[in-house]
């Protein structure tokens, strides 16, 4: 497996919207009917039938024994090896990709966790397996590879693995190196899964009266209440929230620098300068993308402010703090619809990306690629998997017919699309996307989504909500997800240089990025002491320096939206050959440049701050009824 597990592992937990939590809707699945449910017999037609796949694949991974030691020897027998490794990799995803799903559906079923904790054993076997192809590779001269490129034709399919696998020669070890790299990938996620089973199993949680109800206040009630209308509700809801954390700050301190330690394990024994370098070295993004992205929020800053303003402004307030933040700014507008009603919205507000989305888009909807409803046991949240390379993508929703569902939607689908067409016009070993393009798609279809919605409605207030809405996107998305990145950049600059990372320091650390981001010291918002402690419920400094790629993608969609509305067609076939149907043929930077976007430049975060201006512009006009 030339992916290692770890990676392979991180791109499906990238694309779920949530952390994994049971839902109690009070619905069984039974009673849901079949057309709203995912048709999971694409992939196995019973257990009985994974289980006969999954022996198959476990006896096969002997067979890598006869390549060890021979991939320079002739182009003939390193094309075996790799497309042997492609087809293992292909059923194994099956499997992951069946046993993931499956306990999705009701997460406290013991049978699919079991099989999913199999998936995980298969994996560490399949990289350990696999480990010598890797240092083999390279170990090759590049005039052999050439040569075998000339000799064997067919080896052109692998030509952007192979240069990315000597690209990173420097930071690859021996056989016995990689071999125990890859049995390190055992201990992987050991601080995720240590903070994730406390967080969301062991740690208790306070109660507070909501209205007439006691509410237990867990992360899903803090999600819910956080937004409530009345003010001293949700200041109670955030102090005891984060109250609670705070009591636990040494344990979840320990937890982060765990993962941190980890990072720069990786970091050291790949001889990396830092650990920014060698997570964004996967993926061929240079660091400068990452810092730039944090001096732009850094010299735009007044445009936070000038929202946040706004906000305290719509709200009615005379000063604003940070439990201000959730609320709707404008009374609340109905605005629901049915699935039925959200797939017409997205086969008219996606149109402009042709005919043979649409068309693709109505398969999705007849043939059952989508889990529709909530019913109790199922994960919650939201994502798409494209991951078993061959069968269609798979969407899984909570939909609960309110706008935010149908932009949910919108979002999926253009996951669901990107892996479709990237599977459906790539050879497997390229079909994968690049994590740094992942959300670019997917926020494309929500931008075409709320243009059209807008074009088609002229009720002030539906308008103030949608702008609104889209306007606290960019917040959370842009600003947000930056003033995170900096944080985690800050933490592993410390401890990098020698420092240790207590729960305490870490407090202290986020207050001061939390407080400069919202404007503390200018008056803007009011961020008390006890908000430092936020870091502790953010799940994603886990993730390895992901989140940056949340806003970039932002500020990519922001320039491919506009490019798509103002250019029609030509960009839309440009978007559908040279991004959607790319996979990772090229590096993430060339494929933004092929479309018409340079990531490292900042015309992209301009676009998107010019955006939001434009968004306080209108909004403000119909506030001061112009």
């Amino acid at each position: 497996m030339l992916k290692s597990i770890g990676a392979i592992l991180m791109f499906l937990l990238f694309f779920s919207a949530v952390t994994v939590n049971a839902g109690d809707t009070g619905k069984s699945r039974d009673q849901i009917p079949e057309k709203y449910k995912w048709d999971l017999t694409v992939l196995f037609k019973d257990n009985a039938a994974w289980e006969a796949q999954k022996k198959k694949v476990e006896e096969q991974l002997d067979e890598f024994n006869k390549y060890k030691g021979k991939l320079g020897s002739s182009a003939d027998i390193l094309y075996e090896c790799l497309e042997f490794d492609s087809k293992v990799s292909i059923d194994y995803r099956w499997l992951a990709s069946y046993a993931s799903k499956l306990s999705d559906q009701d997460i406290r079923e013991a049978g699919p966790l079991a099989m999913n904790q199999e998936m995980n054993g298969l994996g560490t076997k399949f990289a350990a397996a696999t480990s010598f192809m890797r240092p083999e590779i390279l170990a090759i001269d590049e005039e052999t590879i050439k040569k075998f490129m000339k000799d064997k034709p067919e080896l052109q399919v692998y030509k952007q693995v192979i240069d990315d696998i000597q690209r990173l020669k420097a930071h690859t070890l021996n056989k016995e190196g990689e071999k125990l790299i890859a049995q390190a990938g055992l201990m992987e996620g050991a601080a995720y899964d240590g903070y994730s089973i406390f967080k969301n199993a062991d740690m208790p949680r306070p109660e507070i009266k909501v209205g007439e109800e006691m509410i237990r206040m867990d992360d899903a009630a803090y999600t819910l209440h956080r937004a409530d209308a009345d003010r001293e509700t949700r200041k109670r809801v955030f102090e005891k929230f984060f109250g609670k954390y705070k009591d636990f700050e040494r344990t979840f301190g320990a937890q982060l620098y765990s993962q941190v330690k980890r990072d720069i394990f990786y970091k050291n024994v790949r001889n990396y300068k830092s650990s920014l370098e060698s997570a964004l070295d996967a993926n061929n993004i240079p660091t400068s993308v990452y810092m730039s992205l944090i001096k732009g929020v850094h010299d735009n800053l007044d445009v936070l402010h000038r929202y946040l303003n706004l906000r305290k402004r719509m709200l009615g307030l005379d000063d604003l703090h940070y439990y201000d933040m959730y609320p709707s700014m404008v009374k609340k507008v109905e605005m629901s619809y049915t699935i039925e009603e959200a797939n017409d919205l997205m086969l008219k507000s996606l149109t402009p990306l042709g005919p043979d989305y649409i068309a693709t888009l109505k398969e999705a909807f007849a043939n059952r690629w989508i889990d529709v409803y909530p019913n109790t046991g199922k994960r919650s949240g939201a994502y798409s998997s494209g991951y078993a390379y061959g069968a269609h993508p798979y969407i899984l929703l909570n939909y609960n017919g309110q706008y935010e569902d149908v932009s949910t939607l919108a979002h999926e689908l253009g996951h669901t699309m990107h892996s479709y067409y990237s599977n459906k016009n790539q050879e497997f070993a390229n079909s994968d996307y690049p994590i740094f393009l992942a959300e670019v798609a997917s926020t494309t279809n929500e931008a075409l989504l709320i243009d059209y919605v807008l074009k088609n409605t002229e009720d002030p207030q539906k308008r103030l909500s949608l702008l609104g809405s889209q306007l606290e996107g960019y917040r959370q998305t842009l600003f947000r997800q930056t003033q995170f990145a900096e944080f985690e950049l800050k933490i592993h600059e410390l401890a990098e240089s020698g420092e240790a990372l207590t729960g305490e320091k870490l407090t202290k650390i986020y207050l001061e990025i939390l407080k400069k981001y919202y404007g503390h010291d200018k008056g803007v918002t009011v961020i008390d002491d006890i908000y430092g402690i936020e870091w502790a419920y953010i799940p994603h400094f886990y993730y390895n320096f992901y989140v940056f790629q949340y806003a970039t993608s932002l500020c990519a969609s922001a320039a491919v939206s506009e490019k798509i509305l103002t250019e029609g067609r030509s960009m839309a076939e440009k978007f559908h050959k040279n991004f959607l149907s790319a996979g990772s043929s090229k590096y993430p930077i060339p494929i933004m440049k092929s479309i018409g976007v340079d990531m490292t430049t900042p015309e992209p975060f301009n676009l998107a701050m010019k955006r939001m201006n434009t968004i306080m512009d209108e909004m403000e006009k119909i506030l001061d009824g112009k």
